[in-house]
């Protein structure tokens, strides 16, 4: 895709507000809680599908049973892009960030998909953090069966890597075609 999901507009900058989309809660559908001001509950889902579009915080997993099979694949159960697209691999994502003539934001601007640092939502009271100093972009890959064990591609004016994350934080969602 060329632009985040929930974005206005490809990205004209690092820093172009309308470029940032929404933040997801790993493994989460497209059900409004990826707003940036969206509503907030402190009661984990005991589905996939917790049936409201409120921000889930308080817990490091937004579901009372993890479920590693939310955003895996084609056919992954609750895939939050377009038909035809689904969530990249750490692996597809690490070769689209090896490929940047910079290790930092500045490559990730520079590249074909224009990536922007719209921060992340936190998962403990879904506050915004790290907007307009920051990128970080969910891939599909569970590295641990812990609530801290999706890997997230981040960036910033110095480096990229990758970081685990919680699966309830909020980050930025780029598909691509499958």
């Amino acid at each position: 895709m060329d632009r985040n999901l929930g974005a206005s507009q490809v990205a004209t900058s690092s820093t172009d507000e309308t470029s940032y989309g929404d933040l997801f809660q790993w493994g989460r559908g497209d059900d409004s809680h990826q707003g940036r001001s969206s509503g907030t509950i402190n009661i984990q889902s005991v589905t996939d599908n917790p049936g409201h579009g409120d921000f889930i915080i308080a817990f490091e997993d937004w579901r009372s049973t993890k479920n590693h099979n939310l955003w895996q694949g084609i056919s992954s159960i609750n895939n939050p892009c377009p038909s035809g697209f689904r969530v990249p691999t750490e692996g597809e994502l690490n070769a689209e960030r090896t490929s940047w003539n910079s290790n930092n934001e500045a490559g990730a601007f520079a590249s074909a998909l224009k990536l922007s640092m719209g921060g992340y939502r936190l998962f403990s009271d879904a506050s915004l953090f790290n907007v307009d100093t920051y990128g970080f972009y969910w891939s599909g890959t569970v590295i641990s069966t812990g609530s801290r064990g999706i890997r997230v591609l981040f960036f910033e004016s110095t480096d990229s890597n990758w970081v685990n994350s919680s699966r309830s934080n909020g980050c930025s969602v780029r598909c691509i075609k499958d």
